[in-house]
């Protein structure tokens, strides 16, 4: 039977002979394993009183008093992050005015993920704490605001920062999907944490295959699969994060009917966490840009995944990624019924057809800068509604006539 520990009495350091967990059945520690700083502040802002384990106290190995003490410096020099242009990289004009804080925190936290990225590629030990900093960071603006993350993950042009922007993004729409849910926030965390370290398996194979813009031979698509090992690996021995972020990364592409990797389960039997990573992930691949195709629009993004019909995603995470993102995603730009073109700033959990809306050229064809144009809720404006979903280009030669 499992005993109950204070939080208030944990130390720095302790050891048990049992795996410590947290509610019933997440792992907070293995068997052995010293209980860090880090995690005895994490389960006092989770607010949790208490940890179970079947074991007891035992007295630290030389290896784990060891782990206390500060590592010596890396002979090994650190990579530089990759360097940022500003002008390329520059929120949407219609947000820079009102959203420069929030941008600038979007950046710092795909620039910060981008030197992690390099130091796992270069084989440079990495601090489970830097990456906690930037999940406990992305939850809290993604809380606070919410509407305008999204838009920077549909209309930013960031250029460069290919794989910290995926992780990122991915990280973004997993935390509003477990969010929507209603998840503990020890599970959105590790949620979050889990998005933000999904694919760095990738960065253990080699280029020329990564990279490679024809078709894969079985051999190199054998290759790309195992991704997810390396990535399993580099999270739980390298890392060291416990076994419910590990199982994250490892089932984010098992598939609903059990046709995924690299184990080929199904349903329920995939980790919840994963599940959400999974739809977060493909969705995120449509949007963005690729070397040989052009990003999606978000609607189409969106359409693409309610037509999976219980293939590759769990039914119940596609209807909370509905409820949080709508048919038509914040910052998608519109068509409506009598002409005009319009942004989507909100969306109605109830009514994902009929968002909130900001008028950018109207009927007669007058333009509109900025936030002129009239703010529309189309669950008020029962006459109107969007006939198509469109490019910004349109838009954009709309302007330039």
């Amino acid at each position: 039977m499992k005993k109950r520990v204070l939080v208030s009495n944990l130390k720095e350091g302790d050891v048990f002979s049992h795996p410590v967990y947290i509610d019933g059945d997440n792992l907070l520690v293995p068997a052995g394993i010293a209980i860090k700083k880090k995690d005895i502040d994490r389960l006092n802002s989770w607010g949790v009183e208490a940890v179970e384990t079947d074991g007891a106290p035992v007295l630290a190995t030389q290896e784990t008093q060891a782990a206390k003490s500060p590592p010596a410096p890396s002979s090994a020099p650190k990579p530089a992050p990759s360097p940022v242009s500003k002008p390329s990289n520059a929120a949407p004009k219609q947000e820079t005015s009102e959203h420069d804080k929030s941008y600038s925190t979007y950046m710092e936290l795909i620039e910060r993920l981008d030197e992690i990225c390099s130091n796992i590629a270069s084989g440079i030990a990495v601090e489970a704490r830097s990456i906690d900093n930037i999940s406990d960071r992305l939850l809290q603006v993604v809380r606070e605001q919410r509407n305008s993350f999204i838009r920077y993950i549909l209309g930013g042009e960031i250029k460069g920062f290919v794989m910290a922007k995926n992780l990122v993004n991915t990280a973004i729409l997993s935390a509003l999907m477990a969010l929507e849910l209603k998840l503990p926030n020890h599970k959105v965390l590790q949620i979050v944490t889990g998005a933000l370290l999904h694919d760095v398996g990738m960065l253990r194979l080699p280029k020329e295959i990564v990279e490679k813009k024809g078709g894969l031979s079985q051999a190199e698509l054998q290759r790309i699969q195992a991704h997810t090992l390396y990535t399993y690996k580099i999270v739980n021995k390298e890392l060291l994060y416990p076994e419910d972020v590990g199982t994250i990364v490892l089932q984010h592409h098992e598939r609903w009917d059990g046709e995924g990797y690299p184990r080929r389960i199904a349903g329920d039997a995939i980790d919840l966490g994963a599940r959400i990573v999974s739809v977060a992930d493909a969705f995120e691949a449509m949007v963005s840009q690729k070397p040989y195709r052009n990003p999606m629009i978000g609607y189409q993004a969106m359409k693409n995944l309610l037509s999976d019909n219980l293939r590759r995603f769990d039914p119940n995470v596609i209807k909370a990624f509905i409820q949080t993102m709508g048919i038509y995603p914040i910052g998608s730009i519109v068509l409506l019924n009598n002409g005009a073109m319009a942004q989507v700033v909100d969306v109605q959990a109830s009514a994902p057809l009929r968002p909130s809306i900001r008028i950018l050229a109207d009927e007669f064809g007058n333009m509109f800068k900025n936030d002129e144009g009239d703010l529309l809720d189309l669950l008020v404006e029962k006459s109107l509604f969007i006939a198509k979903a469109v490019e910004p280009k349109e838009l954009a030669g709309k302007n330039a006539k």
